[in-house]
């Protein structure tokens, strides 16, 4: 029980950082690049150079959040928009459009989702560190159960690229 009232304590510690720092997305401004490395069970199965770019939009609550996947086979393009809706709590909204929002999560200079679609769990992460943004997406399914008070899932892949303006 004395663990736990230690790990609310750092979750609050935690939580008014988040409050009095800037938004994140003024943190973030800027085009950053890097490479994307895929992973799939604990292997490196591709990369793919990446760009991402933060701009202000009209509303000071919200930036252009654009990551360009430049594969010369497949290049892809995911134009969102990041939202601060709370910040008081460091609660953001990753909006991609088509009425797809996802909740975000700040703690310190790291921003947190957890969502699930069609079975697969995944975790999208964006960390500040220094002049490096660190983007990871990691993904898996629920494991079949081996206690009734605890659900495990497996992480079978992992997106990750470091950043740099």
């Amino acid at each position: 029980m004395k663990a736990l009232s230690v790990v609310f304590g750092c979750m609050v510690g935690l939580l008014s950082f988040a409050q009095a720092q800037r938004p994140f997305g003024d943190a973030c401004l800027g085009t950053w690049t890097g490479t994307m490395y895929i992973y799939r069970q604990g292997a490196v199965k591709d990369s793919v150079p990446v760009r991402h770019t933060v701009a202000r939009t009209a509303d000071p609550n919200a930036w252009t959040w654009k990551t360009e996947y430049l594969s010369p086979k497949h290049p892809v393009v995911k134009d969102y928009v990041l939202r601060l809706k709370d910040p008081a709590k460091g609660i953001y909204v990753t909006d991609e459009g088509n009425g797809i929002e996802l909740a975000d999560h700040l703690f310190g200079n790291k921003l947190y989702s957890v969502f699930e679609t069609q079975g697969i769990v995944l975790t999208a992460t964006y960390e500040l560190s220094g002049n490096q943004l660190i983007f990871e997406v990691t993904s898996g399914r629920k494991q079949a159960a081996a206690s009734q008070e605890v659900t495990t899932f497996s992480v079978d892949n992992l997106q990750r690229v470091v950043f740099r303006r």
